[in-house]
């Protein structure tokens, strides 16, 4: 027998602590009492206050029914019958007042069944429940259940349940029960789970209202029983219940215990005597300390030693706040610890008094996320003598400050490191160790990449940096071991071939949900992605959209197609040099249709000439339309047709009283121009240099005259000339001095009946400035040595000149 009559203040008898598992999703939904949803194989009706069962609404292929708060005592016996499919049954927390057993009766693919938390008063299960043979998990009791039979469950001998009671093929076991007022209870419930084998035994509110004050020691029976995990969820431990709890534990073969929502308080008639603690031998391969009301638990009797053999330690949502330096040296053989979740700071994990020298000697994985660490510096000091860390969490913390992130010492064998939602800069990159082969910086608010890091992290092989707001993919970044990237929910918007050139190992690349630019760069990097298919691209190609330009605006890049000639810069090429050579000959061939050369050259020559006209324009009207007029002669109107141009040149120059050479830049280019200077020098060896009148149209270097303008250089060095003022007002002054020097006229002027009238009277004045092009036709040039010893002999003549008459006054503008 079991147990006859035992008193129950509850009994709850199941595999999870939980008896009502939540909703699936809805699907869809119906009027009516109760929610159908998921095409009418599942209805839900919780929270209604129904009288009965509305069987009439279900489907017949009807699977999942959860019902509370049912008013009616009792189950229609007829409820279910439709519903012979019906594989998850929940009535869990209703007014029932036995168990419904004949309404159950139809449901032979019955998997779940939670009943528990009615008002049945005995829990025995009648014959029919032996034909639920694929029945998984059964929840049942209630607060009125006074004690249980060895007959109760009889039914159930056959049946494989995951989670039920003693004398049953069950896995799991579970406890919902206080013992405030029997404490003696449970030495004879363990009693009954001896030479039993479980994966999990589970205690729920052991003592839910009182700590245990007595000193019998009540979990005796754990040392017979075999299970791999044991929880106490919830209720009241003191100190002297948890010691009795963990002695036994030392002897028995159980190596998982979880201690989860516990109520823990010092025991007043404890003593420490200073002997040692009586924990020393608890070996468990996972011990679990969650959500404890007072961290003093870690200390239950003043010492650490209970840490000393446990493997895998987990201590979630205790909030203590500090660790002294006896614990790391007692938690020797402890591979992996797990602090997370308890608003630990710098100086609560790290004391800078402590020497963590040889600490720790076994600890493979560190985790410390979701705390208020903010040193990177103060992490790498804690963990720089653990020798055996591969795997640290830093994750949900608050690091990566530029102050707190200098001068970083880590440990060489680190390999893993998890430090996402962080708030990193990308100056504190070169303060994370640089051996790890796996890196997550995911939701740290990066906006860019320290590139020297990653040039120092040679084993890099996965990295996660989703989430940030990196707004370019860095050029020529070189990763030789890369093999993993992610970029997905960034904000870079171009991407291309070059970009991952330089990571010849990379298979998997997510970068999906970025404000991509659809360019013909991006086009060609899917599109050889895809083809080649050296990288994967996880995330394609849903997650891949257009932000710019507009007119794409989240178009998705798979249907992004940009046509051959914007992408193809050597079509574009050819095209465009295609088209201007088509074009050159087709203006070539018009040219030669309709003699455009002829006319572009007489219409430049027109302009030219118009625009050097100054002697017509200026020089002309000035000296010929006055009261008393000179008489002028220039090549373009007054030379003889058909006479050869030199004999022009010299008789023109030989019948002139004074000849007027308007000097300019197109003047000292023209071979005419220095024919005409030639011949005024030799008539002047037989008159006077005072004959020639030097009128410089702009400023002239004579240091920048050709080495053949000898004579001209000598003469701009030595004579006295007239500069053409550039400001009008000035031009006045510019005429008066002219004429003073050109002197009264002596002839009177003539009609200009014919040419020959007017260029062959005495007494005219020569004006030589730049011939029109093309005018004049090529001429043998004057033999040069002549042209120098004629020169010499000027000069000689115009300095003895000089010396016996004064030179007429000129005015420079």
């Amino acid at each position: 027998m079991i147990w006859k009559v035992i008193n129950f203040s509850a009994l709850l008898l199941g595999a999870l602590t939980s008896p009502t598992p939540s909703s699936p999703p809805i699907s869809n939904t119906e009027e009516g009492p109760c929610r159908i949803y998921n095409s009418g194989s599942s209805a839900d009706c919780l929270g209604r206050q129904l009288n009965s069962v509305p069987w009439r609404q279900f489907h017949p292929h009807l699977k999942l029914f959860c019902c509370s708060t049912i008013t009616s005592h009792t189950i229609d016996d007829d409820a279910f019958k439709n519903n012979t499919l019906l594989e998850h049954l929940d009535i869990f927390n209703n007014s029932l007042q036995e168990i419904p057993a004949r309404a159950l009766t139809p449901l032979l693919n019955l998997k779940k069944l939670y009943m528990s938390n009615n008002l049945y008063k005995h829990a025995t299960l009648a014959d029919s429940f032996s034909k639920f043979v694929k029945l998984q998990v059964l929840s049942m009791g209630g607060p009125l259940v006074m004690g249980l039979k060895k007959a109760d469950f009889q039914p159930l001998k056959n049946i494989k349940l995951q989670g039920f009671s003693k004398s049953f093929q069950t896995q799991m076991m579970g406890f919902d029960m206080a013992i405030d007022q029997r404490p003696s209870a449970l030495p004879h419930m363990l009693r009954d789970l001896a030479n039993k084998t479980f994966s999990l035994i589970q205690f729920r509110n052991l003592f839910e209202f009182t700590y245990y004050m007595e000193k019998e020691d009540i979990f005796q029976g754990l040392k017979d029983i075999t299970a791999n995990q044991l929880i106490f969820h919830r209720g009241k431990f003191n100190e002297n219940l948890l010691r009795m709890a963990l002695m036994n534990l030392q002897v028995t073969p159980i190596k998982w215990l979880r201690l989860q929502y516990i109520d823990f308080a010092r025991s007043p008639t404890f003593v420490d005597s200073g002997a040692g603690s009586s924990i020393t031998d608890l070996e468990l391969d996972k011990l679990d300390l969650w959500y404890i009301s007072n961290p003093d638990i870690l200390r239950f009797d003043w010492r650490f030693t209970w840490f000393n053999k446990i493997k895998d330690l987990s201590i979630r949502y205790v909030y203590f706040n500090s660790v002294p330096c006896d614990s790391w040296v007692e938690m020797e053989g402890v591979e992996s610890l797990d602090v997370s979740n308890n608003r630990l700071q710098n100086e609560f994990i790290f004391n800078q008094r402590c020497d963590y020298k040889g600490s720790m000697p076994n600890l493979h994985t560190f985790n410390l996320s979701t705390n208020e660490l903010t040193s990177l510096k103060d992490l790498s000091s804690l963990t720089r003598e653990f020798q055996q860390l591969q795997v640290l969490d830093l994750s949900n913390n608050k690091l990566g400050s530029a102050e707190n992130s200098q001068d970083c010492v880590w440990q060489q064998n680190i390999t893993h490191l998890i430090a996402h939602h962080n708030q990193f800069v990308s100056e504190a990159l070169c303060c994370l160790p640089t051996t790890v082969h796996y890196l997550d910086l995911s939701y740290c608010n990066l906006d860019q990449l320290d590139m020297m890091y990653f040039e120092k992290a040679t084993n890099l092989k996965e990295l996660l940096l989703s989430g940030n707001k990196i707004k370019f993919i860095p050029s020529k970044w070189e990763s030789l071991s890369l093999q993993s990237l992610a970029l997905d929910g960034n904000s870079f918007g171009l991407i291309s071939k070059a970009s991952f050139q330089d990571m010849p190992r990379l298979s998997q690349l997510r970068a999906g949900n970025n404000p991509y630019h659809c360019t013909c760069e991006l086009h060609a990097f899917v599109q050889d992605t895809i083809s080649q298919g050296k990288v994967n691209l996880t995330d394609w190609p849903w997650n891949y959209r257009c932000y710019h330009p507009e007119a794409f605006l989240n178009t998705v890049i798979s249907k992004y197609f940009p046509g051959h000639v914007a992408c193809d810069i050597r079509l574009v090429i050819v095209i465009c040099v295609a088209t201007t050579t088509a074009v050159i000959l087709i203006l070539m061939l018009i040219c030669y249709i309709f003699d455009l050369p002829w006319y572009t050259k007489a219409t430049y020559q027109i302009i030219r000439a118009k625009y050097r006209a100054h002697k017509e324009k200026a020089l002309l009207p000035c000296l010929e339309n006055n009261r008393n007029p000179y008489r002028l002669c220039i090549h373009e109107r007054d030379f003889m047709p058909g006479k050869w141009i030199i004999d022009n040149i010299i008789e023109n120059i030989e019948n002139s009283r004074k000849v007027i050479f308007v000097l300019s830049r197109h003047f000292v280019n023209s071979e005419w121009c220095n024919y005409e200077l030639y011949f005024a020098q030799q008539r002047a060896m037989g008159k006077t240099f005072s004959d020639v009148i030097l009128v410089v149209k702009e400023p002239i270097d004579p240091n920048s005259l050709p080495s053949k303008y000898c004579k001209l250089k000598k003469m701009l060095s030595t004579k006295t000339y007239l500069e053409w003022p550039q400001h009008a007002n000035q031009q006045v002054f510019f005429w008066e001095q002219l004429r003073s020097v050109l002197g009264k006229p002596t002839m009177t002027r003539e009609g200009t009946h014919s040419v020959k009238s007017r260029t062959s009277s005495e007494g005219g004045i020569s004006v030589i400035g730049l011939p029109m092009e093309d005018q004049r036709p090529e001429v043998v040039k004057p033999n040069m040595d002549q042209e120098e010893e004629l020169g010499n002999k000027i000069i000689n003549r115009n300095n003895h000149e000089l010396s016996n008459q004064g030179q007429i006054p000129v005015v420079a503008f």
